[in-house]
């Protein structure tokens, strides 16, 4: 408890600051080439459920386009997936921009991902365990799989990471996750650009909108 409620927002406020400066030339690049190759906004924003399933502004760098059907709507992940944005993502940096979600303290960088408030009612009483934490930048389901795993697999390894959270977990999660990025593992699920949607356990899945 003296781990999660006092020293580890303390740790992830000053490696989000750190990390930040450090890397503030990378990410001014990656704003440069994401406006070149895809235009403004720059960087994704949307709402997601965090610690109690609070709605937070959640941030990361565009990976799509913002191309339209004729019914208004945005064409599937897959079209408006971009090479470029490919990258992006295989290699995390379009994660970058959600430090500024830890300075801010909505996030940690180690926990359950954040995922749409639409999701909440979905979730049985197990599974909502997960906001009992943080959400994270990277977390236990991400070294165990990532976009590999089925929803099911991703939620009873986020709420095993609740029940056993520690300083040692989180760093052992931020090693693996290096090795993880580097690897280019399980960046999506089979037969889909990201991820599919959460419909409840046992309901079809289908396409999602930039959720993971």
């Amino acid at each position: 408890m003296f781990y999660r409620n006092l020293l580890k927002p303390v740790i992830d406020a000053v490696l989000a600051g750190v990390g930040l400066l450090i890397l503030s030339p990378v990410l001014l690049v990656l704003v440069f080439m994401i406006r070149s190759r895809m235009g403004t906004p720059v960087i994704f924003r949307q709402v997601r459920a965090g610690l109690n399933g609070q709605l937070f502004g959640f941030r990361k760098f565009r990976s799509m386009t913002q191309e339209r059907g004729p019914d208004g709507e945005l064409l599937p992940d897959e079209v408006r997936l971009t090479a470029f944005g490919k990258f992006l993502r295989s290699t995390s940096l379009d994660e970058l921009p959600q430090l500024l979600n830890v300075l801010t303290g909505d996030m940690s960088l180690v926990g359950p991902r954040p995922l749409l408030p639409e999701y909440l009612p979905r979730y049985s009483a197990f599974q909502r365990r997960r906001h009992e934490v943080r959400p994270g930048i990277t977390g236990w389901a991400q070294v165990k799989g990532r976009n590999s795993l089925t929803w099911e697999e991703k939620f009873q390894l986020d709420v095993w990471y609740v029940d056993n959270q520690s300083l040692w977990l989180d760093l052992k999660i931020l090693v693996l996750t290096v090795v993880a990025v580097f690897g280019r593992r399980d960046i999506s699920r089979a037969g889909h650009a990201t991820a599919p949607v959460f419909m409840g356990s046992g309901a079809i899945e289908s396409s999602n909108k930039e959720s993971s």
